[in-house]
């Protein structure tokens, strides 16, 4: 009873901790190297041996593993990789200091007070772990509680008694989180040998070949990662190739722009006489151009757009003309907030490129729109997150 309401008391402590730490956003993780998300633990712990009644039938010995005669300190050392946030593979050996448990037998001799004696073993485990904090919440890269059971099996040696034994393994570490590469673990753990590994006689002075042998253990140790300890998260493939979609639909935009700015070029110069160039470039130059943004940015989709607005400081420079900065966001994307948020942002970037090659601040006059839906078709969203720019007449 004593043994069970400790193990629930860890396991409710765990529990309230893990809750207390669930991350605000579930992800998919990319794979790391072979060499990434290795681990070293150290360790001290405290094992108690009891055998099933092959080794101490009619010795009338407390089951208790907590009885003083049962334990005794140990060390553990363990190797490790995790594959997956969720899904570890390590080896684990501990032992060196035990005890022998027996029914006081000594040959020729029947007595029950010599029953406890040292015995030096190693048990040597492959581990299956499972780390439920990121298999429950989610990979969480600053999570401080991680709780992780684990299954497996091996084999082990009494150095004391010159017996082997194979065995299966479970239990349940705790990890505490003190930096990116260290980490402190509490663990609870039992294994179950075949044979009657720490040497015990029953009460007939025999081994007790046909009997389970039982090593519970509590460990206390540190954790070091090493190498890439953490994961990085799947780039959102749709996110991509809606944004390069975007791009592509202002280039064609923007193109669509330029030919039709072309063609009326091309009327202008065939309407209008030779002897009149510069009306003609006064009304190529106070044709509004258009510098486009990345989605739901302040950034230049096409450096190029700012070839054209250098166009238009010149002229607004040389003939001393006002320049109307109109700011643009897509109305189909974003709060209406956020969109006038970004045409403000928008439209304060450009005057500020026209403040540079030239142009008075005096002479800019700046008209966020925010969010829009005019400009184009509702196929082509991405036109309508630009900046206008018209010489005033």
């Amino acid at each position: 009873m004593r043994k069970l309401l400790i193990v629930l008391a860890f396991a409710g402590v765990s529990v309230t901790s893990m809750a207390q730490d669930v991350p605000t956003e579930k992800y998919s993780v990319a794979t790391n190297s072979f060499w990434s998300n290795w681990f070293i633990q150290v360790g001290a712990n405290w094992n108690a041996w009891y055998a099933g009644n092959g080794a101490e039938h009619g010795s009338n010995l407390p089951a208790s593993p907590f009885k003083g005669f049962r334990s005794n300190p140990g060390a553990a050392l363990s190797i490790g990789k995790w594959f997956t946030p969720g899904m570890g593979l390590r080896l684990k050996v501990q032992g060196i200091w035990g005890k022998t448990v027996r029914a006081g037998y000594e040959e020729g001799v029947n007595a029950y007070e010599d029953y406890a004696k040292g015995n030096k073993y190693w048990i040597l485990n492959g581990h299956a772990m499972f780390n439920l904090s990121n298999i429950f919440f989610g990979y969480n890269e600053k999570r401080v509680f991680n709780l992780i059971p684990f299954v497996g099996g091996g084999f082990g040696r009494t150095m004391t008694h010159n017996f082997y034994a194979m065995d299966l393994s479970a239990g349940l570490q705790a990890q505490f989180r003190i930096k990116k590469h260290f980490a402190i673990h509490a663990e609870l753990g039992w294994n179950r040998l075949e044979t009657d590994i720490d040497g015990g006689y029953d009460y007939y002075g025999n081994r007790g070949w046909d009997s389970h042998t039982n090593n519970l253990y509590a460990e206390l140790g540190l954790t070091f990662n090493l190498n890439k300890a953490t994961w990085d998260k799947v780039p959102n493939v749709d996110a991509l190739n809606a944004d390069w979609q975007n791009r592509l639909d202002a280039l064609n935009s923007q193109l669509r722009d330029a030919n039709a700015d072309n063609d009326r070029l091309r009327k202008m110069l065939a309407d209008k006489p030779a002897a009149e160039p510069a009306k003609t470039v006064k009304e190529f130059v106070s044709t509004p151009i258009s510098v486009f943004f990345v989605l739901n940015k302040t950034d230049y989709l096409q450096p190029k757009d700012l070839v054209d607005l250098k166009t238009v400081a010149d002229y607004a420079i040389e003939h001393n003309r006002k320049v109307r900065v109109f700011g643009y966001a897509d109305s189909a994307t974003g709060s209406a907030e956020r969109n006038k948020w970004l045409g403000e942002h928008r439209a304060e970037k450009v005057a500020n490129e026209l403040v540079k090659m030239g142009v008075p601040r005096n002479n800019i006059i700046e008209e966020p729109q925010g969010g829009v839906s005019l400009l184009t078709p509702n196929y082509e969203r991405s036109y309508d997150r630009r900046v206008l720019v018209q010489v005033v007449e």
